[in-house]
């Protein structure tokens, strides 16, 4: 799907002002130089491709874990099979090193961690670079928002239909649950090893506006095979 352009390297010749020394000279081609083939333009998803192109790749999927590793210790998260498109769309931009660096930028106590954000002017560059486009919610596959449910939150834009902002998720802390939530937003996985460091998180300080007075990084996102 990926559109491709070549760029036109051939030099233009004026057949009426070029000697036919020089236009031999011109197409002369040195020992060592290398011609480079046109290069393919970087895929970007949109609201045109992303649920075609999440719909194929989900198929070549065979792993459904991830490791979240933070400044403050690690978990590992499973994907649920059945939310195609949101699992997909999380193995992806954890492939693509998206999470990296990004933030818990979101703490509110007894209730959620939310991540994926930053104000580190990098994030911005790698969601321009991956994509504009948002999530179909899926909210009817039997999934509640139990303690340790990892769900996607609805983008900040206008969005009657509570389309899912596809860069952040949030886990919920609530014991038993936070059910609530569970007709608004889409459930696509769970913690199964770690929740004492999402507690950990969940009980940091925090400023006005749920923003950890210090910074909580996700150093490394991985798929477990």
């Amino acid at each position: 799907m990926a559109a491709a352009s070549c760029k036109d390297t051939s030099k233009k010749v004026d057949s009426v002002t070029t000697e036919p020394e020089a236009v031999l000279d011109s197409i002369k081609i040195t020992e060592n130089e290398v011609i480079e083939d046109p290069k393919e333009e970087a895929f970007v998803l949109d609201e045109e491709n992303a649920i075609e192109f999440f719909f194929n790749y989900e198929k070549t999927l065979k792993a459904n874990k991830v490791k979240i590793t933070t400044n403050l210790g690690s978990f590992t998260i499973e994907l649920f099979e059945n939310v195609p498109y949101h699992r997909a769309n999380f193995i992806y931009l954890t492939k693509k090193g998206y999470f990296d660096y990004t933030q818990f930028h979101r703490v509110v106590k007894n209730f959620i961690i939310q991540g994926g954000n930053s104000d580190d002017e990098n994030t911005g560059r790698k969601r321009s670079e991956i994509g504009r486009y948002l999530l179909p919610p899926d909210t009817r596959k039997g999934h509640k928002h139990h303690r340790g449910t990892v769900s996607m939150p609805s983008s900040e834009l206008d969005n009657p239909h509570m389309l899912a902002s596809p860069f952040e998720f949030f886990i919920v802390v609530t014991d038993p649950g936070s059910y609530h939530l569970d007709e608004e937003y889409t459930p696509f996985g769970r913690v199964i090893e770690g929740m004492d460091v999402v507690d950990k998180i969940n009980n940091v300080p925090v400023e006005k506006g749920d923003w950890p007075l210090q910074n909580i990084y996700i150093e490394k996102a991985e798929v477990l095979n």
